[in-house]
């Protein structure tokens, strides 16, 4: 009889124990959660909306983004500090009043989507 008990026992705890692979976690992200790339292009021309001030190769509003890469990369600045408004501005500080309207937006962003951001304006770097 104690057998018999014991059995029950050992049976029991492998069946507690035993994880079902379909059984979801609630450590780790399923598939749904699990964030894409942030893109700096689609940051730049859409939510951030830096495209109505800066073009790629013509000053508009703002400098251009191969002038903003040349630039603080010639300085080893960040783009990414100055978008979070915690470096002075390297460029055209005469602009600068123009740009602190742009740093409610900037401000919101994560530091994955401004360094989305600095690594898209790097790409026109030459």
């Amino acid at each position: 009889m104690k057998n018999i008990y014991l059995l029950l026992i050992i049976a029991m705890f492998t069946f507690v124990s035993c994880k079902n692979d379909n059984q979801e976690s609630f450590d780790k992200p399923t598939n749904n959660e699990v964030t894409k790339k942030i893109s700096g292009q689609e940051l730049f021309e859409g939510e951030g909306n830096c495209i109505a001030c800066h073009k790629p190769d013509q000053k508009i509003i703002g400098p251009s983004l191969q002038e903003i890469a040349k630039i603080y990369k010639e300085k080893n600045a960040s783009i990414v500090l100055f978008l979070k408004e915690e470096s002075d501005p390297i460029i055209d500080p005469s602009q600068y009043d123009i740009m602190k309207t742009n740093f409610a937006i900037t401000k919101s962003m994560s530091d994955d989507q401004l360094k989305a951001l600095e690594d898209y304006i790097y790409t026109f770097s030459k």
